[in-house]
Protein backbone atom coordinates (compact mmCIF):
# COMPACT_ATOMS: atom_id res chain seq x y z
CA UNK A 1 0.00 0.00 0.00
CA UNK A 2 1.39 3.43 -0.48
CA UNK A 3 -0.02 6.71 1.33
CA UNK A 4 0.34 10.38 0.65
CA UNK A 5 0.12 12.21 3.90
CA UNK A 6 -0.29 16.09 3.18
CA UNK A 7 1.66 17.24 6.06
CA UNK A 8 1.77 20.19 8.17
CA UNK A 9 3.41 23.62 7.74
CA UNK A 10 4.69 24.03 11.21
CA UNK A 11 8.24 23.21 12.68
CA UNK A 12 6.33 21.57 15.96
CA UNK A 13 3.44 19.51 13.89
CA UNK A 14 5.40 18.43 11.75
CA UNK A 15 7.59 16.90 14.87
CA UNK A 16 4.23 15.39 15.89
CA UNK A 17 3.16 13.72 13.00
CA UNK A 18 5.87 11.37 12.96
CA UNK A 19 3.71 9.61 15.65
CA UNK A 20 1.30 9.27 12.82
CA UNK A 21 3.79 7.15 10.40
CA UNK A 22 5.00 5.02 12.95
CA UNK A 23 1.08 4.13 13.61
CA UNK A 24 0.59 3.31 10.08
CA UNK A 25 3.64 1.33 9.60
CA UNK A 26 2.29 -1.00 12.89
CA UNK A 27 -0.89 -1.02 11.29
CA UNK A 28 0.18 -1.91 7.32
CA UNK A 29 3.26 -2.98 7.45
CA UNK A 30 4.06 -3.36 4.05
CA UNK A 31 2.77 0.34 3.70
CA UNK A 32 5.39 3.06 1.75
CA UNK A 33 4.89 6.76 3.36
CA UNK A 34 5.21 10.30 1.13
CA UNK A 35 4.77 13.22 2.73
CA UNK A 36 3.83 16.14 0.97
CA UNK A 37 4.81 19.40 2.84
CA UNK A 38 7.09 22.69 2.43
CA UNK A 39 10.73 22.34 1.02
CA UNK A 40 12.25 23.06 4.38
CA UNK A 41 11.04 19.84 6.03
CA UNK A 42 13.04 17.90 4.11
CA UNK A 43 15.52 17.78 6.63
CA UNK A 44 13.32 16.63 9.22
CA UNK A 45 11.50 13.67 6.77
CA UNK A 46 14.74 12.63 6.00
CA UNK A 47 15.72 11.46 10.12
CA UNK A 48 12.33 9.94 9.89
CA UNK A 49 13.26 6.04 8.78
CA UNK A 50 9.52 5.02 8.36
CA UNK A 51 8.77 8.16 5.46
CA UNK A 52 10.06 6.66 1.93
CA UNK A 53 9.97 9.94 0.11
CA UNK A 54 9.59 13.89 1.26
CA UNK A 55 7.62 15.82 -1.71
CA UNK A 56 8.03 19.27 -2.01
CA UNK A 57 4.78 21.40 -1.58
CA UNK A 58 5.47 24.17 -3.82
CA UNK A 59 2.31 26.59 -2.16
CA UNK A 60 2.92 28.98 0.60
CA UNK A 61 0.97 28.46 3.77
CA UNK A 62 -2.09 30.27 3.30
CA UNK A 63 -2.07 30.06 -0.81
CA UNK A 64 -5.10 29.16 -2.67
CA UNK A 65 -3.52 28.37 -5.85
CA UNK A 66 -6.53 25.69 -7.47
CA UNK A 67 -4.63 25.64 -10.59
CA UNK A 68 -1.72 24.53 -8.83
CA UNK A 69 -3.04 22.22 -6.61
CA UNK A 70 -4.67 20.74 -9.67
CA UNK A 71 -1.14 20.64 -11.19
CA UNK A 72 0.19 18.86 -8.43
CA UNK A 73 -2.94 16.37 -8.00
CA UNK A 74 -2.68 15.13 -11.36
CA UNK A 75 1.08 14.70 -11.00
CA UNK A 76 -0.31 12.48 -8.25
CA UNK A 77 -2.26 9.84 -10.26
CA UNK A 78 -1.97 6.13 -10.16
CA UNK A 79 0.66 6.40 -7.91
CA UNK A 80 -1.35 5.90 -3.97
CA UNK A 81 -4.06 3.93 -2.25
CA UNK A 82 -4.44 6.58 0.34
CA UNK A 83 -4.32 10.05 1.43
CA UNK A 84 -4.11 11.44 4.90
CA UNK A 85 -4.97 15.06 5.33
CA UNK A 86 -3.08 16.72 8.41
CA UNK A 87 -4.45 20.58 7.87
CA UNK A 88 -8.04 20.84 8.56
CA UNK A 89 -8.33 23.70 5.67
CA UNK A 90 -10.56 22.81 2.75
CA UNK A 91 -7.54 23.85 0.11
CA UNK A 92 -5.57 21.25 2.09
CA UNK A 93 -8.04 18.62 0.24
CA UNK A 94 -7.81 19.27 -3.03
CA UNK A 95 -4.43 17.77 -4.34
CA UNK A 96 -6.19 13.92 -3.33
CA UNK A 97 -8.88 14.57 -4.54
CA UNK A 98 -7.53 16.02 -8.24
CA UNK A 99 -5.02 12.92 -7.63
CA UNK A 100 -8.06 10.47 -7.95
CA UNK A 101 -6.46 8.48 -4.70
CA UNK A 102 -9.31 6.12 -3.39
CA UNK A 103 -9.33 6.47 0.08
CA UNK A 104 -8.99 10.00 1.64
CA UNK A 105 -8.56 9.91 5.32
CA UNK A 106 -8.75 13.04 7.51
CA UNK A 107 -10.58 15.20 10.01
CA UNK A 108 -13.95 17.12 9.70
CA UNK A 109 -13.19 20.75 8.65
CA UNK A 110 -14.13 23.37 6.77
CA UNK A 111 -16.81 21.57 4.88
CA UNK A 112 -14.79 18.52 3.56
CA UNK A 113 -17.30 16.40 3.26
CA UNK A 114 -16.83 15.90 -0.61
CA UNK A 115 -13.20 15.98 -0.70
CA UNK A 116 -13.02 13.42 2.13
CA UNK A 117 -14.80 10.12 1.73
CA UNK A 118 -13.00 8.88 5.13
CA UNK A 119 -14.03 11.73 7.45
CA UNK A 120 -14.00 11.59 10.76
CA UNK A 121 -15.87 14.10 13.21
CA UNK A 122 -14.95 12.86 16.88
CA UNK A 123 -11.92 15.56 17.15
CA UNK A 124 -12.81 16.24 20.42
CA UNK A 125 -12.75 13.08 22.08
CA UNK A 126 -8.51 13.47 21.04
CA UNK A 127 -7.43 16.50 23.18
CA UNK A 128 -3.97 16.44 22.07
CA UNK A 129 -2.76 17.32 18.56
CA UNK A 130 -0.74 13.96 18.65
CA UNK A 131 -3.51 11.86 19.49
CA UNK A 132 -5.48 13.75 16.71
CA UNK A 133 -2.54 12.48 14.07
CA UNK A 134 -2.27 8.89 15.54
CA UNK A 135 -5.83 8.15 15.07
CA UNK A 136 -5.61 8.89 11.84
CA UNK A 137 -3.42 5.68 11.16
CA UNK A 138 -6.42 3.18 12.09
CA UNK A 139 -9.77 2.21 10.38
CA UNK A 140 -12.54 4.38 10.80
CA UNK A 141 -13.82 0.95 13.06
CA UNK A 142 -10.64 0.63 14.95
CA UNK A 143 -9.36 3.46 16.62
CA UNK A 144 -9.22 2.61 20.27
CA UNK A 145 -10.21 5.84 22.55
CA UNK A 146 -7.73 8.20 23.76
CA UNK A 147 -6.81 6.69 26.97
CA UNK A 148 -5.86 3.68 25.33
CA UNK A 149 -4.58 4.68 21.82
CA UNK A 150 -0.56 4.45 21.80
CA UNK A 151 1.66 7.12 20.96
CA UNK A 152 4.48 6.40 19.39
CA UNK A 153 6.91 8.68 20.53
CA UNK A 154 8.72 10.84 17.35
CA UNK A 155 12.54 10.91 17.54
CA UNK A 156 15.09 11.96 14.93
CA UNK A 157 17.72 9.57 13.84
CA UNK A 158 21.58 11.53 14.26
CA UNK A 159 24.45 10.05 13.01
CA UNK A 160 28.03 10.77 14.91
CA UNK A 161 29.70 11.85 12.02
CA UNK A 162 27.67 14.37 10.52
CA UNK A 163 27.37 15.92 14.23
CA UNK A 164 31.51 16.13 14.09
CA UNK A 165 31.09 17.77 10.60
CA UNK A 166 28.40 19.90 11.63
CA UNK A 167 30.93 21.04 14.70
CA UNK A 168 33.29 21.74 12.45
CA UNK A 169 32.18 24.00 10.21
CA UNK A 170 31.19 25.80 13.46
CA UNK A 171 34.60 25.42 14.77
CA UNK A 172 35.36 29.26 14.85
CA UNK A 173 32.38 30.29 16.93
CA UNK A 174 32.54 27.49 19.25
CA UNK A 175 35.98 27.67 19.93
CA UNK A 176 36.02 29.50 22.76
CA UNK A 177 33.75 27.34 24.79
CA UNK A 178 35.06 24.12 22.93
CA UNK A 179 35.70 22.00 26.85
CA UNK A 180 32.50 22.82 28.25
CA UNK A 181 29.67 20.64 27.52
CA UNK A 182 26.39 22.88 26.05
CA UNK A 183 23.04 23.96 27.21
CA UNK A 184 20.91 25.38 24.51
CA UNK A 185 18.19 27.91 24.75
CA UNK A 186 15.51 28.38 22.24
CA UNK A 187 14.13 31.96 22.56
CA UNK A 188 12.02 32.45 19.68
CA UNK A 189 8.41 31.65 19.23
CA UNK A 190 6.60 31.97 16.14
CA UNK A 191 3.43 33.15 17.91
CA UNK A 192 4.54 36.01 19.34
CA UNK A 193 6.78 37.93 22.35
CA UNK A 194 3.67 37.03 24.91
CA UNK A 195 5.19 33.27 23.70
CA UNK A 196 8.43 33.85 24.61
CA UNK A 197 10.85 33.85 28.03
CA UNK A 198 11.97 37.34 28.88
CA UNK A 199 15.14 37.71 27.54
CA UNK A 200 16.45 38.96 31.04
CA UNK A 201 15.78 35.67 32.50
CA UNK A 202 18.01 34.10 29.47
CA UNK A 203 20.44 36.27 30.19
CA UNK A 204 20.54 35.58 33.91
CA UNK A 205 20.02 32.00 33.44
CA UNK A 206 23.13 31.65 31.17
CA UNK A 207 24.94 33.49 33.86
CA UNK A 208 24.52 30.69 36.18
CA UNK A 209 25.11 27.99 33.76
CA UNK A 210 28.22 29.24 32.41
CA UNK A 211 29.29 30.39 36.37
CA UNK A 212 29.34 26.16 36.75
CA UNK A 213 31.56 25.27 33.97
CA UNK A 214 28.91 25.11 31.16
CA UNK A 215 28.06 26.74 27.83
CA UNK A 216 25.00 28.60 26.42
CA UNK A 217 23.92 27.69 22.35
CA UNK A 218 21.29 30.19 21.22
CA UNK A 219 19.37 28.80 18.28
CA UNK A 220 16.65 30.51 16.66
CA UNK A 221 15.90 31.88 12.81
CA UNK A 222 17.41 34.99 11.73
CA UNK A 223 13.88 36.81 13.35
CA UNK A 224 15.91 35.64 16.47
CA UNK A 225 18.86 37.60 16.05
CA UNK A 226 17.29 40.75 18.07
CA UNK A 227 16.79 39.02 21.41
CA UNK A 228 19.65 36.21 21.20
CA UNK A 229 21.78 39.42 20.70
CA UNK A 230 19.87 40.97 24.35
CA UNK A 231 20.52 37.41 26.01
CA UNK A 232 23.96 37.62 24.94
CA UNK A 233 24.53 41.80 25.96
CA UNK A 234 22.86 41.22 29.05
CA UNK A 235 25.92 38.88 29.97
CA UNK A 236 29.22 40.54 31.91
CA UNK A 237 31.38 40.85 29.25
CA UNK A 238 34.05 38.05 30.42
CA UNK A 239 31.30 35.50 30.15
CA UNK A 240 30.43 36.52 26.59
CA UNK A 241 32.41 34.43 24.63
CA UNK A 242 31.25 31.13 26.50
CA UNK A 243 27.76 32.29 25.26
CA UNK A 244 27.35 31.33 21.33
CA UNK A 245 24.70 33.23 19.15
CA UNK A 246 23.79 30.33 16.12
CA UNK A 247 20.31 32.19 15.15
CA UNK A 248 20.27 32.89 11.47
CA UNK A 249 23.80 31.02 10.84
CA UNK A 250 22.12 27.17 10.82
CA UNK A 251 20.29 25.24 8.22
CA UNK A 252 17.87 22.90 10.05
CA UNK A 253 19.63 20.41 9.95
CA UNK A 254 22.62 21.84 10.89
CA UNK A 255 20.78 23.02 13.93
CA UNK A 256 19.38 19.26 14.72
CA UNK A 257 22.82 18.19 14.92
CA UNK A 258 24.14 20.84 17.11
CA UNK A 259 20.73 20.48 19.58
CA UNK A 260 21.81 16.48 19.56
CA UNK A 261 25.31 17.98 20.72
CA UNK A 262 23.69 19.72 24.03
CA UNK A 263 23.56 18.06 27.64
CA UNK A 264 20.00 20.25 27.81
CA UNK A 265 17.66 22.49 26.45
CA UNK A 266 16.07 25.01 27.85
CA UNK A 267 13.42 26.51 25.94
CA UNK A 268 9.82 28.20 24.82
CA UNK A 269 6.89 26.21 23.60
CA UNK A 270 8.66 26.28 20.29
CA UNK A 271 9.30 23.93 16.96
CA UNK A 272 12.85 23.76 18.54
CA UNK A 273 11.15 22.39 21.44
CA UNK A 274 9.74 19.46 20.04
CA UNK A 275 13.13 19.01 17.86
CA UNK A 276 15.02 19.08 21.31
CA UNK A 277 12.52 16.73 23.00
CA UNK A 278 12.44 14.44 19.97
CA UNK A 279 16.33 13.99 20.35
CA UNK A 280 15.97 13.05 23.60
CA UNK A 281 17.81 16.13 25.38
CA UNK A 282 16.86 16.96 28.69
CA UNK A 283 14.40 19.20 28.45
CA UNK A 284 12.47 22.26 30.57
CA UNK A 285 10.07 23.53 28.61
CA UNK A 286 8.83 26.99 29.61
CA UNK A 287 5.13 27.51 28.68
CA UNK A 288 2.86 30.73 29.30
CA UNK A 289 -0.16 31.96 27.48
CA UNK A 290 -0.07 28.60 25.72
CA UNK A 291 -1.27 25.69 26.91
CA UNK A 292 1.12 22.19 27.36
CA UNK A 293 -2.56 20.07 27.36
CA UNK A 294 -2.76 20.71 23.36
CA UNK A 295 0.93 20.17 22.30
CA UNK A 296 3.01 19.27 25.07
CA UNK A 297 6.81 18.05 24.14
CA UNK A 298 6.77 14.32 24.09
CA UNK A 299 9.80 13.20 25.81
CA UNK A 300 10.32 11.47 29.09
CA UNK A 301 13.04 13.84 29.50
CA UNK A 302 11.26 17.21 29.41
CA UNK A 303 9.64 19.03 32.66
CA UNK A 304 7.18 22.07 31.78
CA UNK A 305 6.88 24.67 34.08
CA UNK A 306 3.53 26.79 33.45
CA UNK A 307 2.09 29.25 36.67
CA UNK A 308 -1.12 29.19 35.45
CA UNK A 309 -4.16 26.99 34.73
CA UNK A 310 -6.38 26.75 31.75
CA UNK A 311 -6.05 26.03 28.54
CA UNK A 312 -4.72 27.85 25.37
CA UNK A 313 -4.92 32.12 26.07
CA UNK A 314 -5.21 33.60 22.82
CA UNK A 315 -2.51 36.89 22.22
CA UNK A 316 0.26 37.41 20.87
CA UNK A 317 1.60 40.32 22.74
CA UNK A 318 1.06 40.61 26.19
CA UNK A 319 0.48 43.85 28.05
CA UNK A 320 2.54 42.94 31.08
CA UNK A 321 5.96 44.83 29.48
CA UNK A 322 7.09 46.83 27.19
CA UNK A 323 8.42 44.05 25.42
CA UNK A 324 4.82 42.14 25.23
CA UNK A 325 6.40 39.89 27.54
CA UNK A 326 2.95 37.46 29.52
CA UNK A 327 2.71 38.00 32.85
CA UNK A 328 3.12 34.27 33.27
CA UNK A 329 6.15 33.83 31.82
CA UNK A 330 7.86 36.79 33.89
CA UNK A 331 6.76 35.30 37.21
CA UNK A 332 9.19 32.63 36.25
CA UNK A 333 12.17 32.99 38.10
CA UNK A 334 15.71 31.84 36.29
CA UNK A 335 16.64 30.13 39.95
CA UNK A 336 13.35 28.03 39.41
CA UNK A 337 14.49 27.24 35.95
CA UNK A 338 17.74 26.17 37.32
CA UNK A 339 16.19 23.91 40.12
CA UNK A 340 14.65 21.85 37.51
CA UNK A 341 17.61 21.72 34.89
CA UNK A 342 19.98 20.43 38.08
CA UNK A 343 17.61 18.00 38.72
CA UNK A 344 17.55 16.60 35.32
CA UNK A 345 21.37 16.91 34.62
CA UNK A 346 21.79 14.84 37.79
Amino acid sequence: MNILVIGPSWVGDMMMSHSLYQTLKKQYPDCAIDVLAPNWCKPLLARMPEVRRALTMPIGHGAFNLTERFRIGKSLRNQYDMAIVLPNSLKSAFIPLFAKIAVRRGWKGESRYFFLNDLRSNKNDYPMMVQRYAALGYEKSAVPDAQNLPIPTPYLTVEKSAVEKTKEKFSAQLALAENRPAIGFCPGAEFGPAKRYPHYHYAKLAEMLIEKGYSVRLFGSAKDNEVCQQIRGGLPESLQAYCVDLSGQTELNQAVDLISDCVAMVTNDSGLMHIAAALKRPLVALYGPTSPQYTPPLSDKAVIIRLIEGGLIKIRKGADSAEGYHQSLIDIQPEMVMEKLAQLLN
